[in-house]
């Protein structure tokens, strides 16, 4: 499965608004098979917050752990959200 964040907007930040994305999106979960990789794409977003990320990809990182993979990440904003959330978690991310 693909995530496209960009779907949610190109500027992703605030707490509240990562908890709605989610909550959102989350019913999209239950359709995903055992062995599926989860790829979050960052193609598109300009802006990522790590109160929006954590909101977004901490539910996800601790249901899908080894699963998920993370690509199009190249955005200064996007890298150091994600080097930060990796600290705050104490989690590794898998980029490709």
């Amino acid at each position: 499965m693909i995530i496209a964040l960009k779907k949610f907007g190109t500027t992703l930040i605030s707490r509240q608004s990562g908890r709605e994305a989610f909550a959102a999106f989350s019913p999209s979960l239950r359709q995903i098979p055992a062995n599926e990789t989860i790829e979050v794409d960052f193609e598109g977003v300009i802006t990522f917050s790590p109160s929006w990320g954590d909101e977004f990809l901490r539910p996800l990182t601790d249901h899908y752990k080894e699963k998920m993979v993370f690509k199009n990440t190249q955005n200064p904003s996007v890298k150091a959200t994600l080097e930060l959330l990796e600290k705050i978690n104490n989690v590794k991310f898998t980029i490709v």
